[in-house]
């Protein structure tokens, strides 16, 4: 068995370390998905991002292909089920490896995973969970809305009953891969809180199947033009009387039976948004190595004065420095997995590695982008794909002055005035 070095590009392997010196959490096992999950993103992801990144392209069929014949789908769905049956230890372990080499295909992943397949009904759940696994059943999440980013509580579109089917109407923004879908999990209203109850009662979750690559009757929206992150197309939604089946209702432990009376959409949008800050800090992670990797090969390939440009010390102790903070948000996320794979609640802190990983991958990538001097600020490196993905991560799934107050109201009490 050999470790690996995750401070250099490929898969560059070291001498075997004494088992008394590897991470409390190593396994063989793990070792070989990783290793598997590095050789995939660097063979066949980043040949495609750097195609298709500057042209703003959509992650092809072909790679989503591969990513469910090598069960990537479903990494934390139970084998009887058709997935592998870990944790999200690996899930984020995974897209780490994937993000080195595009983000997108990383993020991808979290539109599976077992997602929009709560139903009631146990054979159509199985069957959702199986597709689920194989690649076949890949949605998309609209949770904020124009009002209701940051502020979830806060959501306006409304599911109203009639007969046996959900007639939605409402405005829905940030929805990534939203045509592309094979279904759409929808936040929405179902009652209002009476006088003193939480702002969240009466907020449930509905599954909108749906065809890929086009949208059903009652809704439309736009593409929304974005910075980087491309891979998938984020969307802009309007639903206008969309009709779904009274049985499309997402369920949970302890679940009322969709009258208003359950606060199950906003919780288990909060136990979703858990687990997607650790995959976050993950994907961070996975930029900020692709950025040390490659400032790592520009150091030594660019001459100035008759050196490489490494050879010069101001420049080596960035690099080191952007080394080591890689390593310890990499500690730090697969820590807080572990706490989340073992059933400890860690909303703080999957708070805390969600605020520490993404501003570390900001800082890591803006960094690379200096040292790569004036071609760091040019499409031809890949530098700037990562900074520009990286700037996202402190922003989705709860931006950092979120965590802040998640963290924060963990440690202090609050005055009645606040």
């Amino acid at each position: 068995m050999t470790a690996t070095d995750e401070t250099t590009t490929g898969t560059v392997e070291m001498e075997p370390r004494r088992p008394d010196l590897l991470p409390p959490w190593h396994t063989p096992e793990r070792e070989a998905l990783q290793l598997q999950a590095r050789a995939f993103a660097m063979d066949e992801v980043l040949p495609v991002a750097d195609e298709l990144d500057p042209q703003k392209g959509e992650i092809p069929q072909r790679i989503l292909e591969r990513l469910g014949e090598l069960g990537y789908f479903g990494i934390t769905i139970p084998t009887e089920d058709g997935g592998l049956g870990l944790g999200v230890f690996e899930y984020c372990m995974v897209s780490e490896e994937l993000a080195r080499a595009w983000m997108s295909v990383a993020s991808i992943l979290a539109r599976s995973q077992g997602m929009g397949t709560s139903v009631a009904d146990e054979a159509r759940r199985s069957e959702l969970l199986r597709k689920s696994a194989a690649g076949s059943w890949i949605g998309a999440v609209a949770l904020s809305e124009p009002d209701a980013g940051s502020d979830l509580a806060n959501v306006q579109t409304r599911a109203v009953r009639d007969g046996d089917e959900w007639v939605i109407t409402g405005h829905k923004r940030w929805c990534g891969n939203a045509k592309a879908a094979d279904f759409i999990q929808v936040l929405v209203r179902v009652a209002d809180p009476e006088p003193g109850e939480s702002r969240s009662r009466g907020l449930r979750n509905v599954l909108l199947a749906k065809e890929r690559g086009s949208f059903p009757a009652g809704l439309s929206g736009y593409p929304i033009d974005k910075v980087g992150y491309h891979g998938f197309l984020t969307w802009d939604l309007q639903f206008d009387g969309v009709r779904i089946p009274a049985d499309d209702l997402i369920v949970a432990p302890g679940d009322a039976d969709g009258d208003g009376g359950s606060k199950a959409g906003f919780a288990e949008a909060q136990a979703f948004l858990n687990t997607a800050r650790v995959h976050t800090a993950a994907r961070a992670v996975g930029l900020a190595r692709a950025a040390v990797e490659d400032t790592t090969t520009y150091l030594q390939e660019r001459e100035q004065f008759g050196h490489p440009i490494g050879d010069f010390q101001a420049l080596r102790f960035a690099l080191a420095e952007m080394a080591a903070d890689v390593e310890q948000s990499r500690a730090f996320y697969r820590q807080v997995a572990h706490l989340l794979d073992v059933g400890v609640p860690c909303e703080r802190e999957a708070a805390m590695v969600k605020l520490q990983a993404t501003e570390m991958a900001v800082r890591v990538t803006n960094q690379a982008m200096q040292l790569h001097g004036g071609n760091g600020y040019t499409t031809e490196r890949q530098v700037e794909r990562h900074w520009r993905d990286a700037r996202l991560t402190t922003i989705f799934e709860g931006t950092s002055e979120i965590q802040k107050r998640i963290i924060s109201d963990r440690m202090l009490p609050r005055s009645p005035l606040t």
